[in-house]
């Protein structure tokens, strides 16, 4: 590790990752993690404290977005962690090849606009008990950027009324943007370590991108360094 670094985390890298280097740049430039960057096709290093996928188009989202991502040897390395506990958050394209790999209860379709959405949005918390909400409260409301043309959410029912039941829903959105199963952009395994969302909060957590003291993002970040330490 390096000197004075905080923790061990791994950033996963595909073919077709393009915010890889936006998630290592704010981990180890803002909050001092010791971030890497992680082919999926390798080993993964010993000693890890936490694992990041991060957004992208892996792939070119053939297929669907993050389904080819899912059945990479990468998978079958962070399955048995993520049982031991390890927090493993998905950011976008992340959060696509989660669901896919079942991992995340749900599946990511297209927007009902049929389009690419690049814009800033808010979301809500709706759970503060996992790793990465620790440091919110309940019903505290995130300004954050999406971009995305497969993020609209979607579960049945049955495993609807289930998410509820465990909890597993972390954020929603605060309006109807792309016609998410009731509006939610984040959710987390029935254990609680795993998170995934489809905004990002690395493009809302510094003031270069996002000017102005209020920057609840941030603690999303606060939240993963509390875990891993």
């Amino acid at each position: 590790m390096g000197e004075g670094l905080k923790g061990k985390v791994a950033v996963i890298v595909f073919p077709g990752s393009n915010c890889d280097r936006d998630m290592y740049k704010i981990l180890r430039d803002k909050f001092n993690v010791d971030a890497s960057l992680h082919w999926h096709a390798d080993a993964l290093p010993q000693g890890l404290d936490g694992i990041v996928f991060p957004g992208g188009f892996t792939y070119g989202d053939r297929l669907r977005a993050g389904a080819i991502a899912s059945h990479s040897p990468i998978i079958d390395q962070v399955k048995p962690l993520i049982e031991k506990g390890m927090p493993v958050l998905g950011v976008c394209n992340g959060f696509q090849i989660l669901t896919e790999a079942r991992i995340l209860p749900g599946a990511l379709l297209k927007n009902d606009s049929l389009k690419f959405m690049c814009d800033r949005t808010e979301i809500t918390v709706s759970n503060n008990n996992t790793p990465f909400t620790s440091r919110l409260k309940v019903g505290e409301r995130i300004p954050i950027s999406i971009a995305n043309g497969e993020g609209k959410y979607y579960i049945n029912q049955e495993n609807l009324a289930l998410l509820k039941r465990n909890n597993q829903i972390v954020f929603s959105y605060g309006s109807d943007i792309n016609g998410s199963t009731e509006r939610i952009a984040g959710v987390c395994n029935e254990q609680g370590n795993v998170v995934g969302l489809m905004p990002h909060p690395e493009r809302a957590a510094d003031a270069i991108l996002n000017p102005g003291r209020n920057r609840p993002a941030e603690l999303i970040f606060e939240s993963f360094l509390d875990a891993i330490r």
